[in-house]
Formats: structure tokens, C-alpha cells, sequence
């Protein structure tokens, strides 16, 4: 049975009550019986500060990196503020003394999770657990949206790379297998989310020549060469064009596999149009 990503990885963990740090599609903590509550507004810079800095923070650190005006000891007090106001909402998941502060060892992070599954995929070391999970809505896994510190910021495009990695790597895991549909899905999921990613269309392209779709191949690489030409103008790189050679026919041009007449793509269609 395929399942949601995140639940998924998230479920075995999360079955002995432990609490749960969701970053992705906003901050959230959620104890066992599924009770969740809502962060306090100024505690929630620092919780996900902690959070994706692995280990001990030094609360120095923090406080002048979470409260750069004024000075040490007023930094210092806000941060000790941001802790009260934790306790008082009895989100009990940071260790904290006079010198660090830390997440208990118990606490899961979704980050931290779909971040290990993607680990294991692009190693090509995944588990039969990994490869039974359908990552739908993956497009969806925006890291703490609506957030602009720089350290948000690169920790988001970090991850973004990270996921688009994994999809492609899951594709052809399902290849290898003969999931020609999985294999195609999985694949779409990365071009859809970003359809200018060459490695990601080749990941499609892959998967439905391995299916023998050779209709569905053309299709797609007509599609991607008509955005990245309009987008960026350039030309796709001759090696995707090499996939579509036919054993006993001449070697296609890339010129000549992208002469075909393909459907006019409106601006800013470009992954609806692959979608489809």
C-alpha cells in the first residue's frame, strides 16, 4: 500500500506518543493522541532555530543571532522570554541550561525524517518501507512558508534540492523493478516541480521508454524543449535527445525531434503543460 509521505515516515515514530516538530507547511507540535498546539508567536523563531541547528546551541549564540539590536544582555532576556512562554503553553521538547539548549532526544522532526528517506534513496540503499511510500503532494513540502530569515532561507533550498534528488532517485528505483507506472509518476512529481530541471526529465523520459512508450517519450522531451527554449533559450543537452534513438532506425537529430509541431505553451503553463 502506497502512503502520504510525511504520515508515513512520521507514523512508526510517533506510535510511542513521542512529540512531533512539524516545520513543513508551517510550525506545529503535536503530542500522542494527536492533540496538537500552536507555538506561541514569540517562542517560535527560537524553537525552529534549535531545531535546524542540530545538536547544542550555544544560547549566546542564539540570542545575538535570533535578537541582533541592542545589546548582549538585552538578547539574553528575550531569549529567556521565549522559553517561558513555551513552558507556560507546556511544550515541554527543548533541554536548556546556562550555557546550551537543545531538542529532547525524543522529539521526531518531519524535516529531520523525509530528510533520511531521501538520504537513503539517492545512497541507493532505500529500504522496502521507502519505496512504499508514494510522495504525493510533494510539491506541497514548502519549509516553514511565509519565513525570510536567511538562515530559513537556505535550510528551504537545501531541502528543495535534497526532495527533487530523491524523486528522481525513487523513479528509477521503481524502474529497476518493472513499476513502470510508479516509475512515471514518481518522475512527474519531480518535473512538476520544477519543470526546467533537466535531470528530472530525464527521469520521465526514462521511464516511459522503459514502459515502451515511445509516443509518451516524444510527447514529453517536445514539451520540455519548447519551455526551456521560450524560458531560457537554449536547447536541451544532446544526451536527452540520444535516449530517444530507436535500435534499427537512424540516429535521431535533436534538430529534427524538435521540428515536430507541438501545442502552444501560454506563459507561465509550464508545469501544466507537463502535467499533462
Amino acid at each position: 500500500m502506497y502512503l502520504d509521505l510525511v504520515d508515513s515516515l512520521i507514523g512508526p515514530d510517533h506510535a510511542d506518543g513521542s512529540p512531533v516538530l512539524s516545520l513543513f507547511g508551517g510550525l506545529m507540535v503535536s503530542l500522542g493522541g494527536g492533540h496538537r498546539i500552536a507555538v506561541p508567536e514569540g517562542s517560535k523563531r527560537l524553537l525552529v532555530f534549535v531545531a535546524l541547528h542540530r545538536g547544542q546551541v550555544e544560547r549566546r549564540y542564539a540570542a545575538g543571532a535570533l535578537w541582533p539590536i541592542g545589546d548582549d544582555e538585552r538578547a539574553a532576556g528575550n531569549l529567556r522570554s521565549a522559553l517561558w512562554r513555551l513552558n507556560r503553553a507546556r511544550i515541554d521538547v527543548l533541554e536548556a541550561d546556562k550555557r546550551s539548549l537543545s531538542l529532547r532526544r525524543d522529539v521526531v522532526i518531519d524535516l529531520r525524517v523525509v530528510s533520511e528517506w531521501a538520504t537513503r534513496l539517492i545512497a541507493g540503499q532505500p529500504t522496502a518501507a521507502d519505496l512504499a511510500v508514494l510522495p504525493a503532494g510533494i510539491d506541497a513540502l514548502d519549509l516553514l512558508p511565509g519565513w525570510y530569515d536567511d538562515w530559513v532561507l537556505l535550510e528551504r533550498e537545501r531541502v528543495r534540492q535534497r526532495l527533487l534528488h530523491a524523486l528522481e532517485a525513487l523513479s528509477l528505483e521503481h524502474l529497476r523493478a518493472g513499476r513502470w507506472a510508479l516509475a512515471v509518476e514518481v518522475a512527474m512529481l519531480a518535473v512538476n516541480a520544477e519543470p526546467l530541471r533537466e535531470s528530472a526529465q530525464r527521469a520521465l523520459l526514462m521511464a516511459h521508454l522503459g514502459e515502451g512508450n515511445w509516443a509518451e517519450a516524444m510527447r514529453a522531451y517536445d514539451t520540455y524543449r519548447c519551455l526551456l527554449r521560450r524560458e531560457l533559450d537554449v536547447e536541451p543537452r544532446p544526451e536527452l535527445a540520444t535516449l530517444l534513438e530507436v535500435p534499427g532506425r537512424r540516429p535521431s537529430d535533436p534538430q529534427r525531434l524538435g521540428a515536430r509541431r507541438v501545442p502552444a505553451v501560454p506563459p507561465g503553463a509550464g508545469s501544466m503543460a507537463l502535467a499533462t
